[in-house]
């Protein structure tokens, strides 16, 4: 409880003091890049290939004749909005986004940079935090988009090579009873797994005491914490949203 309480005092100075817009605008665009746009190549490797061993397992496991092969594109839809494309594309970016802030802070703080900002009167942790908070929120949502294209063309393309059902059986599947919500409810849970990465690995980076070791520490310590952190947000927005 009491590390709890230190975390929610360490959000809470994030508010306090704060630049102008202007810098954080553009503090905020700068984080986006690194978090975002140059996570956008394993976040696609990762969302095709998932939709493509999702479609090639289920048709493995579909051996009765009385289902129809559409079904297959059914399942790889759901499963990829619902689950796969929000929450292990939070936890793949939990360990690249997660480690690489925690990382990051932690050096600045032994090496006395973030001491260097408190003396020119700089509020260190809204300056170099809530840029890296904002920044993921806005960009996990796109991210877990690019997600759930790719997860759903890699389940057409396995499935179409390995001739477990044809290309227009698989579009038939991914298009039936369609519910729009489950959408919005993917978005929802990468904005507060966006949140939750964040902040967590923010907070382990800044409050990194000691030398290099620690800053490996933090670094681990952010990555596990997330993961964590993510999946117990899962079970609680699956049971409150749905």
């Amino acid at each position: 409880m009491k590390t709890f309480g230190r975390f929610i005092l360490f959000m809470k100075t994030l508010l306090v003091r704060g630049e102008s817009f202007s810098i954080l605008l553009s503090r905020t665009v700068d984080e986006a890049i690194i978090i975002g746009v140059n996570s956008i190549f394993i976040v696609a490797v990762v969302a095709t290939f998932i939709g493509a061993v999702t479609c090639v397992q289920i048709s493995y496991n579909l051996t009765s004749a009385l289902i129809p092969r559409s079904t297959i594109g059914f399942m790889v839809r759901e499963m990829t909005i619902l689950e796969l494309a929000p929450t292990i594309t939070s936890i793949v970016l939990a360990g690249k986004v997660g480690s690489n802030i925690a990382g990051g802070l932690g050096t600045m703080q032994i090496t006395e940079q973030v001491d260097a900002l408190e003396v020119m009167g700089i509020n260190s942790a809204s300056y170099l935090v809530l840029p890296k908070v904002l920044a993921a929120m806005f960009m996990f949502p796109l991210l877990v988009i690019i997600a759930m294209t790719l997860s759903i063309s890699g389940g057409y393309i396995a499935g179409s090579l390995s001739g477990a059902l044809s290309g227009q059986e698989y579009i038939e599947g991914i298009r039936d009873t369609f519910i729009p919500y489950n959408i919005v409810f993917a978005l929802i849970k990468s904005v507060v797994f966006a949140f939750l990465i964040s902040s967590i690995s923010a907070y382990q980076g800044y409050n990194t005491k000691g030398g290099a070791l620690e800053v490996g520490t933090a670094s681990t310590n952010a990555v596990t914490n997330s993961i964590i952190a993510v999946l117990i947000a899962d079970f609680v927005c699956a049971q409150v949203l749905l």
